[in-house]
């Protein structure tokens, strides 16, 4: 039975980090967005994101985050969530869900423990902004 189960490869659709003013904070944060670089709309897109991680010697883990989006354009982006400074220190794990020709695809994504930097920024190309791609 679970030959007869196709799971489809997510591709050219990622969670991003963007740097980007934060106008309550006063400063640059950085922000969680959901990329879309297929010609194609997503359709019903979830993402429930989480933090764990150690800080001090101590585990520590946040509470999770859903997110629902009724679409996602081609080729655009949209803004998930900010990701607040204290949990840039852990690992940030974003689940991704979404429904593409009638078909459910998902992904995990992550950032690791202290990688979100202005060094480990690359130009997203479609968006024409500057960026991080979790992996």
């Amino acid at each position: 039975m679970k030959k007869d189960i196709i799971i489809p490869e997510v591709e050219n659709v990622y969670i991003v980090a963007i740097k980007e003013w934060n106008e309550d904070f006063g400063e640059n944060s950085w922000y969680a967005y959901i990329l879309n670089n297929s010609s194609e709309k997503l359709e019903m897109a979830m993402v429930v994101s989480n933090a764990e991680g150690i800080i001090n010697n101590e585990e520590r883990k946040t509470g999770s985050f859903r997110h629902a989006f009724a679409e996602v354009l081609p080729e655009s982006a949209i803004k998930v969530e900010l990701l607040e400074n204290n949990v840039l220190q852990l690992n940030n794990h974003f689940m991704l869900t979404y429904f593409l020709n009638g078909k459910l695809y998902d992904k995990k994504f992550t950032f690791e423990a202290n990688s979100l930097t202005d060094e480990n920024t690359t130009e997203l190309l479609k968006i024409k902004r500057f960026g991080i791609i979790g992996k």
